[in-house]
């Protein structure tokens, strides 16, 4: 009952991603997702808090990535003191409802399991109070988040992302 739904090591994975920082609202914020030799993806950048900036982000393009019954969103990854958020989305728009769940890898790769139930409704960084909750089997898009006004240059490498 699991689904693969990125696998780093194919470096065309990183082609399925875009950036969406700040910049969207005014700020300078700026990141991207490149292919690393070693064979995962790195989702770098800086986050600026310049003219009311403060989070970079990358999302996937819209495709059937659900999977009903699952209960966990997993993602093997590795990082040094940041806090970054798992994006789930269940729609194709670019401004929509968002389903986040924050996490905090360590400098050694790890696999962390989120469950699905950790994921909150929210819309432009705002939790919606009474939003239905997440429909592992509607999900379209994945994206990965650094916000919380965290400034400064950032890493974040990544092996795999999927359910289970």
């Amino acid at each position: 009952m699991r689904r693969l739904l990125f696998d780093f090591s194919d470096p065309g994975a990183v082609a399925d991603w875009d950036a969406i920082d700040d910049r969207v609202m005014g700020g300078v914020s700026s990141s991207r997702l490149r292919q690393d030799l070693a064979g995962h993806a790195v989702f770098e950048g800086t986050v600026s808090l310049e003219r009311n900036g403060g989070f970079a982000s990358i999302r996937s393009t819209p495709a059937d990535r659900g999977k009903p019954g699952v209960q966990t969103c997993f993602i093997e990854a590795r990082a040094t003191g940041k806090r970054f958020k798992l994006n789930l989305l269940i729609d194709d728009a670019f401004d929509s409802i968002n389903y986040q769940a924050g996490f905090a890898p360590e400098a050694t790769w790890q696999t962390l399991h989120i469950p699905l139930s950790a994921f909150r409704a929210t819309f432009r960084g705002r939790v919606i109070p009474g939003a239905p909750a997440l429909d592992p089997a509607r999900i379209r898009q994945v994206g990965i988040m650094l916000a919380e006004r965290q400034a400064g240059p950032f890493a974040l490498e990544v092996r795999r992302i999927g359910l289970a």
